[in-house]
């Protein structure tokens, strides 16, 4: 007779591995008759633990989602906890600041598109005159480090208000100028510190962090919080990301 707590155990075991090695985890499952457990469906084949694999995915993101609560903040702490340097980290390879895409602040523009009022572009002068705010708070990389930043810019909020978006839209989407892509729910846009960052440790933020703009959401995964933004798209349309296609959940939070 199985234990009634092997389902939970295994699925909070899966969730921490990466990709490759959950897949060799549950293979391995499939082998002791438990994978079927997680689910309550019949696992037979690499398919079907391809299927059980994105269910996981999305009953966690269900999960967090509903544990969200849009008015807790994320820690903040005092200038001496600030890492310096502070790590650099890409989703190109090699993992090297000098592969940063070179962007002119002159001719650079933020593209707002979707269920919005204003979808006029910004320029750096523009999103500079808006009120700004400063947060030290924890970037948390899925690879387990972690490091302490002073950031300096937006409330999106603030930024979604002034364009009109329509806060019942489902999804804020991020496209970057170095090709990178993420998404956001609107609860976690519309948090008070879901920041579009312009400056970092009080200066305008470098180009290996992201200049001229980067998403800061210290209730995400470091992954969500995507550096040279030049597109915001409010809407309905799930447009996951770029770790997501890989496997990793959307949603995300911490």
């Amino acid at each position: 007779m199985s234990d009634p707590d092997t389902p939970y155990i295994l699925r909070e075991a899966a969730k921490r591995l990466d990709l490759p090695t959950r897949r060799l985890f549950l293979r391995n499952a499939l082998g002791l008759g438990t994978l079927g457990l997680l689910g309550g469906c019949k696992v037979i084949d690499g398919l079907s633990a391809e299927q059980m694999l994105s269910g996981m995915n999305d009953f966690n993101d269900r999960a967090q989602a509903w544990l969200f609560n849009p008015s807790a903040l994320a820690r903040e702490y005092p200038e001496s906890a600030i890492t310096r340097p502070f790590p650099f980290n890409s989703f190109y390879t090699p993992n090297s600041p000098d592969l940063a895409p070179v962007i002119e602040a002159a001719g650079w523009v933020l593209n707002v598109t979707g269920q919005v009022e204003r979808t006029a572009d910004w320029t750096l002068p523009q999103l500079y005159a808006l009120p700004q705010f400063t947060q030290i708070t924890r970037h948390i990389c899925i690879e387990g480090w972690s490091a302490i930043g002073k950031w300096g810019g937006v409330r999106l909020s603030h930024f979604l208000k002034v364009v009109g978006a329509d806060t019942r839209a489902k999804y804020v989407t991020f496209r970057c100028d170095d090709e990178y892509v993420t998404s956001i729910d609107m609860a976690t846009a519309l948090h008070p510190q879901t920041q579009l960052c312009l400056w970092m440790d009080g200066r305008i933020l470098e180009r290996r962090h992201g200049f001229p703009l980067k998403l800061r959401v210290p209730t995400k995964l470091g992954f969500k919080n995507a550096k040279h933004v030049g597109e915001i798209e409010v809407g309905n349309d799930y447009t996951g990301g770029y770790w997501e296609t890989y496997g990793y959940n959307w949603y995300s939070g911490l």
